[in-house]
């Protein structure tokens, strides 16, 4: 196990190239499920965990990790399904993940693999599953469908986050009054494009939803070839793990194409590893936010369209 975490480690450093790590998991079933590694911390038997009282009813408990208390999710019953049981070797695991600034553990019965996914083989998940609410894609390896699990979903359950603008940051960009330009938002996971449209139309925004990176670089050429970019579009707030094209790419293919070159580029994410600042400048994008704080967001999308201005 000690070196399987090590690899999990060493992959994280991996990024920006339009693919991802993905980790391999079953909840008791012979479905497999996977997240990104990016959010991954570490993998470690199901340790003994203390109950807290009036806790939801998807947490089994919680545990102490490096001197911080840490939240242990049932994952299967979180999506609705029967809780996670044992794995093969009688004993459950827990995926330990970092994101949305937050560390939490997912309960699983048992971890198979690391795979190198490209985005452009991942898909949006399709209906009829029963799950489909909780997936945010699905991919397909050695002839298995594999279905990538939205995790922010599932800890919205358990932590819901706030959506709405303070008056206060409201008031600041009605100050403004600059001509109001359409925002372009990419985002495949449907919790965080709530969130993100939720603190965008605090500001009574104009703006304009897509589920992944092609289709928000589809729908800015059809802007560009109508005239120039910056007569409709402001801005564009870009998640970096998305099906088909991530964020990295999108923001590189825009940096590319003359006619989308101006743009202002903000990429907004729930990774938060040290390597997104190098990545971030790399691919060209102008700042980067880890999510999710309606009023950070709200004022980076200012600061963005004032130097735009």
């Amino acid at each position: 196990m000690s070196q399987f975490i090590d690899d999990v480690n060493q992959r994280t450093q991996m990024v920006g190239q339009n693919r991802m790590e993905l980790l391999l998991f079953y909840l008791g079933g012979t479905q497999t499920f996977g997240i990104n590694v990016f959010k991954v911390r570490e993998v470690i038997p199901l340790p003994q965990l203390r109950q807290i009282p009036g806790s939801a009813g998807v947490v089994r408990g919680v545990t102490t990790l490096r001197d911080k208390t840490v939240p242990i999710i049932d994952l299967a019953r979180a999506m609705g399904m029967q809780s996670t049981r044992a794995g093969a070797d009688g004993q459950q695991k827990v995926v330990v993940t970092e994101f949305n600034r937050s560390v939490q553990g997912f309960m699983v019965s048992a971890v198979d693999r690391i795979v190198n996914v490209n985005w452009d083989q991942v898909k949006s998940p399709p209906r009829g599953t029963g799950r489909e609410s909780f997936l945010v894609a699905v991919t397909e390896l050695d002839n298995k469908l594999v279905e990538i699990i939205d995790v922010e979903r599932v800890l919205s359950l358990v932590n819901p986050l706030p959506t709405e603008v303070s008056e206060s940051v409201r008031s600041a960009v009605a100050e403004q009054t600059p001509e109001r330009r359409e925002i372009v938002i990419a985002d495949d996971s449907v919790v965080a494009r709530r969130q993100i449209e939720s603190a965008i139309q605090g500001l009574e925004w104009p703006y304009v939803l897509c589920k992944d990176g092609r289709e928000a670089l589809d729908y800015l050429e059809e802007k560009a070839a109508e005239g120039p970019i910056h007569d409709t579009v402001e801005l564009v707030i870009s998640d970096i793990e998305m099906p088909r094209m991530d964020g990295y790419t999108l923001t590189a293919k825009i940096r590319e194409n003359e006619r989308l070159r101006p743009l202002r580029v903000l990429l907004h994410s729930s990774l938060s590893g040290e390597f997104n600042t190098d990545m971030v400048r790399r691919a060209g994008a102008d700042a980067f936010l880890s999510k999710f704080n309606p009023d950070e967001l709200a004022s980076a999308v200012l600061e963005q369209i004032n130097k735009t201005a």
